[in-house]
């Protein structure tokens, strides 16, 4: 196991993406403060990952919520002293109904999380970056594949994907006079508690219900540890993993 000063944040680090995430990143040496909704779920993966307990912090965050997310930055200086990667990563689907019949809570409650939430931890980092020394850092966003394309009724989550891909390209053009780099990960059918449901058959373009091909989840935290990896003069703008043979690539 490496080891280096180097701090990160990651939202949504209880389960799934972020708990690989997580895993991966304090793997690699980094000190990581994990984000999420509930405390049990971020102190398991603490205690998964087997790292002195000085090396990850907790912080218990609702994203949606401006003061539960200034307090998580504060914390994170406050432990750590700085901040050197932010992952924005925490997620929420709608219910899989007919565009027509969601309803505007339903709505709403994707974009404050999934839109809204990342764009205040954004302003955060920022702030903190730029003032720190050295200064700059690095911010990842997970875009998903519903960046590119949609699934049947998903109306709320493909949206705000979308708009991630246009934060992302933002956040990337406005921290160039800070040195903040920030990429964007597009990630198709990692093996998580949210998308297990895939190998069993999920909806279809041409109204069919069909299994898809899942990929073990920990490659998205080993491409997530590549792209921290990167001197903040090298970036990975864009990258898309999934699994190989899921049905992206080409028409249905």
């Amino acid at each position: 196991m490496a080891s280096h000063e180097k701090v990160a944040l990651v939202t949504g680090a209880g389960t799934g993406v972020g708990r690989a995430a997580a895993l991966a990143l304090l793997d690699d040496g980094y000190r990581v403060v994990l984000a999420g909704r509930r405390a049990e779920p971020l102190q398991q993966v603490i205690a998964e990952s087997g790292v002195d307990a000085a090396r990850a912090l907790a912080v218990p965050t609702d994203v949606t919520d401006p003061a539960s997310v200034a307090a998580l930055f504060d914390r994170t200086v406050q432990v750590f002293g700085r901040l050197d990667l932010l992952f924005n990563n925490a997620g929420v689907g709608a219910p899989a109904i007919n565009l027509e019949d969601l309803a505007l809570a339903q709505w709403q409650a994707a974009v404050n999380t999934n839109l809204t939430g990342p764009f205040l931890c954004t302003q955060h980092a920022f702030r903190i970056m730029k003032a720190q020394t050295p200064r700059g850092g690095r911010i990842i966003n997970n875009g998903s594949i519903s960046a590119h394309v949609p699934r049947p009724n998903s109306a709320p989550y493909t949206s705000t994907k979308h708009a991630i891909t246009g934060l992302t390209r933002s956040t990337s053009l406005d921290g160039r006079k800070y040195d903040i780099a920030c990429g964007q990960i597009d990630i198709g059918n990692a093996h998580t508690p949210m998308a297990a449901r895939m190998a069993d058959g999920v909806p279809q373009a041409d109204g069919s219900i069909k299994p898809e091909p899942l990929m073990d989840v920990a490659h998205v935290g080993s491409t997530i540890r590549y792209m921290a990896s990167l001197p903040l003069d090298a970036n990975v703008q864009f990258v898309t993993v999934m699994a190989t043979k899921m049905p992206f690539i080409g028409r249905g």
